[in-house]
């Protein structure tokens, strides 16, 4: 296992991130900071209405989170982050520079963002009773999930570590943070077991350790998850 990771409590560290630590979008950009040893302040929003208070939308006039601040530079939309972090801070590198493996990473990386995290939205409404989505699209949602697990399997089959080959990447931040999710929808790895080793894997790494949010901490946001699920409607 990787040495332990520590984020930076100074006063005036260089980067500040906005997150909330049940976002899975936040938890990316946390996990690729952590993986590079980048200090950092943490500031939370418990996005109860305070990501609409004047302060948040002059640094983000979207209202949405992660959002990172650099000095005068502020950067919204976590893979616009990510990229900015892996540039800043080269060493270790989350992007191959060989150009097959640069193609697999970006594209499992949206792939995540495009297919299976939307998929899983009316899923996770469902299970926390919030109605508007029909049968057949909750349907659709969990064969969109599975078509998602089954080829990400297929890029893992010739016996990689990661889906980059040895190098750990911006795919592993970006599907690992979201693809062991899906096991609240009753949806078994059973099928797919390099993808259950490969999320095993990344489970045990340090920068995984750090930003899990225990089961009490959800439970306690679940009001506020439903509030904002019912808002995407």
């Amino acid at each position: 296992m990787a040495a332990k990771l520590v984020v930076s409590f100074e006063k005036n560290p260089m980067l500040k991130l906005y997150y909330n630590p049940i976002s899975l979008n936040s938890r990316r950009v946390w996990v690729a900071l952590l993986e590079k040893q980048v200090a950092f302040e943490p500031i939370a929003l418990n996005l109860d209405g305070d990501q609409f208070a004047p302060d948040f939308l002059a640094i983000n006039p979207f209202h949405r989170i992660p959002a990172l601040v650099d000095g005068d530079l502020t950067l919204v939309e976590s893979l616009a982050i990510l990229d900015y972090i892996d540039a800043k801070y080269p060493t270790p590198p989350l992007l191959p520079t060989e150009a097959k493996a640069l193609g697999i990473v970006r594209m499992v990386s949206m792939l995540t963002l495009n297919e299976l995290l939307p998929a899983m939205f009316p899923l996770t409404r469902q299970m926390l009773g919030v109605p508007g989505d029909s049968e057949e699209k909750l349907a659709q949602s969990k064969q969109q999930i599975l078509t998602v697990l089954r080829f990400f399997e297929g890029l893992l089959a010739d016996r990689r570590t990661f889906f980059a080959g040895e190098q750990f990447s911006l795919a592993e931040v970006v599907a690992g943070t979201a693809v062991p999710s899906v096991g609240m929808f009753d949806i078994s790895f059973d099928e797919y077991p390099k993808l259950q080793q490969w999320v095993a894997r990344l489970a045990g790494r340090e920068s995984w350790l750090q930003t899990e949010v225990p089961q009490a901490q959800i439970a306690a946001k679940i009001p506020i998850i439903r509030d904002l699920l019912a808002a995407r409607l």
